[in-house]
């Protein structure tokens, strides 16, 4: 197994007691003397809009190689995996919507994004779920070369994580581990954090701070850091280390997976689902007044 760098587990790398980082509301936009993804080279992007989020008409397999070109490009970028509690984010939280325009990939994380996509010109090809991509991800680092540094999660996960993997795709090149405390860190940590990352050599930061505070801190922070791809990957990190298990691949492929989650991990999934059930109504109702709009018929 390859070692990790030293200093990914010493005291100041890995914090404890470790919960997701609390970060700012405000989300300053990138600044002029920093890399901006509009100076890098363009890489065309085929897209489908779906409940106002412009989703990236791309397979899993397609996902990983976009990826690929982000690295190659050397500018910071960062991808989001936008699942339908995303999308309702993104639908009545202005301050989500320049997160989601700057994003250079945006996946489908939902089986109800798919075939809401069914229904227009452009198809969604497949739903690509985070909790997948972490393996595809790893295996193609594995083979390319490409660093990868682990950022939040419970006290231990990330390392269980990255040691998992690294198992898994023998020659995956871990940049760094670490899991910050909850609370925000102060100036001095900060710097240190952002230290850690800028020098580790990372071509691929993944985040488990939670939705959406992952995407804000990747969004206030990915261009100071200078790492080609950031991506907030939420509860991938449990999955792959074991601390929580997925949906069996029936429930996922009937777009049943919220039900499964919902049922083992109620007191925080209820609320969340009960939510995202009710947007999905709405604009559910809206695409069908719009529809009966284009037929020339009156809607009541």
């Amino acid at each position: 197994m390859q070692p990790f760098p030293p200093n990914q587990f010493s005291s100041e790398a890995v914090v404890g007691p470790s919960t997701p980082v609390v970060v700012p509301v405000v989300h300053p936009a990138p600044t002029s003397d920093s890399a901006s993804p509009t100076t890098a080279p363009s890489i065309n992007r085929d897209q489908v809009v779906v409940w106002d989020v412009p989703f990236d008409v791309v397979s899993l397999t397609q996902s990983i190689q976009r990826i690929g070109e982000l690295i190659e490009r050397r500018q910071p970028s960062y991808a989001i995996t936008a699942n339908l509690n995303y999308v309702m984010l993104h639908a009545n939280d202005p301050s989500m919507r320049p997160i989601t325009e700057q994003a250079d990939l945006i996946v489908a994380d939902g089986q109800p994004i798919v075939w809401r996509s069914r229904l227009a010109e452009t198809q969604l090809p497949e739903r690509v779920a985070g909790s997948e991509m972490i393996y595809d991800l790893a295996e193609a680092a594995s083979q390319k070369g490409w660093k990868i540094y682990f950022l939040g999660g419970e006290e231990g996960v990330a390392a269980e994580c990255a040691k998992r993997l690294v198992a898994k795709y023998p020659g995956l090149q871990i940049a760094g581990v670490e899991s910050p405390p909850f609370r925000n860190l102060n100036d001095q940590e900060q710097a240190a954090q952002d230290a850690r990352i800028q020098e580790s050599g990372a071509d691929i930061l993944l985040v488990a701070f939670g939705q959406p505070k992952g995407e804000r801190w990747i969004y206030d922070n990915y261009q100071r850091l200078g790492v080609p791809v950031s991506i907030q990957l939420g509860a991938s990190f449990d999955f792959v280390a074991g601390t929580a298990i997925r949906a069996p691949k029936m429930w996922q492929k009937i777009g049943m997976e919220w039900f499964y989650r919902m049922v083992n991990d109620p007191g925080r999934m209820i609320p969340r689902y009960a939510s995202n059930a009710w947007f999905l109504v709405k604009a559910l109702c809206k695409d069908w007044h719009s529809q009966v709009k284009r037929w020339g018929m009156d809607v009541a």
